[in-house]
């Protein structure tokens, strides 16, 4: 039996996100659909008019959910979408999910580990022409302009900003609008910072004022993840495991 706070580490299907995130949170991430499991009556709301499609990347994410919820020792549990899409986790739990072309995947955590988290994946390739003036602003159109070898930027600002919001929302319950932080990569460092040009939330007694996060690139996706660590402010170590799968 799992002690409380103690996560398995079993091996993952198609890592990228797990090595993004600290110990405290637990991943389950793949790249196929997991179609098989079946979703509680309160998720059935969610997608009973939907397309295949956007049934499928549901259910597969459901079940990435339920998979990372039990390596914390959490039993499966319905997942609702809640306000704003975001999902509706167990009393004492944060975690995000996502999914793109290719990829799926879901990390959760006990909230006496983690104040808020959000992971976001996105096929890795340039935004859709007229869509970068819609996401960047100011001196991040300068920083996506410069060329990074093997990275586009333009997706990877994309990509971390929806990491963003998804740790935002659960401690706000406020939109955060693509123009209302102003983010820094750094390549080298595979590190992203994001001031908040709103005011933030207070957070064990500390007001946020920017987020943070890291991100990679591989097998032609680009991932993020933005931890909120138990006391507001700061970055999580990742984990100390980098190896590639």
């Amino acid at each position: 039996m799992l002690r409380r706070g103690e996560v398995t580490r079993p091996p993952v299907d198609g890592s990228v996100i797990e090595r993004l995130l600290p110990d405290a949170v637990a991943v389950a991430e793949t790249r196929e659909e997991l179609l098989a499991d079946e979703l509680f009556p309160e998720e059935e709301l969610a997608v009973r008019s939907a397309v295949a499609k956007r049934r499928n990347d549901f259910t597969s994410g459901r079940a990435c959910a339920r998979r990372a919820l039990e390596r914390i020792g959490v039993d499966a549990v319905a997942i609702p979408r809640g306000e704003r899409g975001m999902p509706v986790w167990p009393r004492g739990i944060v975690g995000s999910i996502t999914h793109c072309r290719g990829y799926r995947a879901a990390a959760v955590a006990r909230s006496e580990a983690v104040s808020s988290l959000g992971i976001d994946a996105e096929p890795h390739e340039s935004l859709p022409d007229g869509v970068l003036r819609q996401v960047a602003f100011g001196p991040e159109l300068a920083m996506v302009a410069t060329p990074a070898r093997g990275v586009c930027l333009d997706k990877l600002l994309f990509c971390a900003k929806e990491a963003i919001y998804k740790a935002w929302f659960p401690l706000t319950r406020r939109w955060l609008g693509f123009e209302c932080v102003r983010l820094m990569i750094d390549v080298e460092a595979r590190t992203f910072r994001a001031p908040l040009l709103v005011a933030g939330p207070t957070v064990d007694g500390v007001r946020l004022t920017e987020l943070r996060g890291r991100w990679a690139v591989e097998d032609g996706i680009v991932a993020a993840a933005a931890v909120v660590p138990r006391g507001g402010a700061g970055s999580v170590a990742p984990r100390c495991r980098l190896e590639l799968r």
